[in-house]
């Protein structure tokens, strides 16, 4: 249960609309914001130590100040806490189900906060992150949520995730699926057309994505979805359909062993990095289907 928004700031632009796409998220769910600046004090994370008491620096305030301005129906709390960013962050966020940082976007790196600290913390907590790049904004439209599909069976808290957002925005969840494209050439001794194998093979795998959406279809009658299996790889097509999307959801599956190192994997890592709008990280156990 999200009983709060926690947006992390660190004074950069990203990390201000990061916040600020939090807060109309928080809005539409019914809940609080909670803007959280963590004060490292080794200074490692942010390139300086905090002075004694971790007081809220100017930006902070002044950024609170300007969402209750905009929102005034919502609650907006700001505090500074000590520690370890991507921990005191991760911590947050898995508190209050939702964490949302701001992304370079576009093949930019955020400096302070999406460098090694977001990637670290998306990579690394248990609740869903959302990677905001900087200048975007939550948009005036429904638009759509992307849900990237990989596998026979899709994880249950990815597309559970991706059709409440879908529902609490109004929005068309768009299931897909890329790689339909074979590798190589076609050979074979039979005589059907390459173009026929190929359509083939995506309407078996459009039957198959389909499949794997009708029990959601069905506890979410309200959502209109679609789903689309392209040629295009799998990051290629993610980023396309980024352009326009309220949101693109990715499943992170957590470490198989205990002493694993967690990551966030090749496709989320390609796809964060350069997504021209928001990206959510859902984590989900290995144990369970993809």
């Amino acid at each position: 249960m999200c009983d709060s928004v926690v947006a992390g700031v660190d004074g950069s632009a990203e990390s201000a609309a990061a916040a600020r796409w939090a807060a109309a998220d928080a809005l539409r769910r019914g809940v609080a914001l909670r803007l959280l600046y963590v004060a490292s004090p080794s200074g490692s994370a942010f390139g300086h130590r905090e002075p004694a008491g971790h007081a809220l620096p100017e930006f902070a305030t002044t950024l609170r100040a300007e969402l209750v301005h905009a929102l005034p129906g919502l609650d907006v709390s700001c505090e500074a806490v000590p520690g370890e960013p991507w921990s005191v962050l991760a911590a947050a966020g898995e508190k209050q189900w939702l964490l949302v940082l701001g992304s370079g976007g576009s093949g930019r790196l955020a400096g302070r906060l999406l460098g090694s600290v977001a990637l670290r913390t998306a990579a690394e907590a248990r609740c869903p992150v959302v990677l905001v790049p900087g200048g975007a904004a939550d948009p005036d439209g429904p638009g759509e949520v992307v849900v990237g599909m990989r596998g026979e069976q899709p994880s249950g808290a990815v597309l559970g995730f991706a059709f409440e957002e879908a529902a609490r925005r109004g929005a068309v969840l768009r299931a897909l699926e890329g790689g339909a494209e074979p590798h190589g050439p076609l050979r074979t001794d039979a005589p059907i057309e390459p173009a026929e194998i190929r359509r083939s093979l995506v309407e078996a795998k459009t039957v198959r994505l389909q499949d794997a959406l009708a029990p959601w279809q069905e506890k979410f009658p309200e959502v209109r979805t679609v789903a689309e299996v392209t040629g295009w790889g799998a990051s290629r097509a993610l980023l396309e359909a980024s352009r326009g999307a309220a949101l693109v959801v990715l499943g992170r599956r957590a470490p198989a062993h205990p002493l694993a190192a967690p990551h966030l994997g090749h496709l989320a890592h390609a796809v964060v990095h350069h997504a021209h709008g928001p990206v959510a990280v859902v984590p989900h156990d290995p144990a369970q289907p993809r």
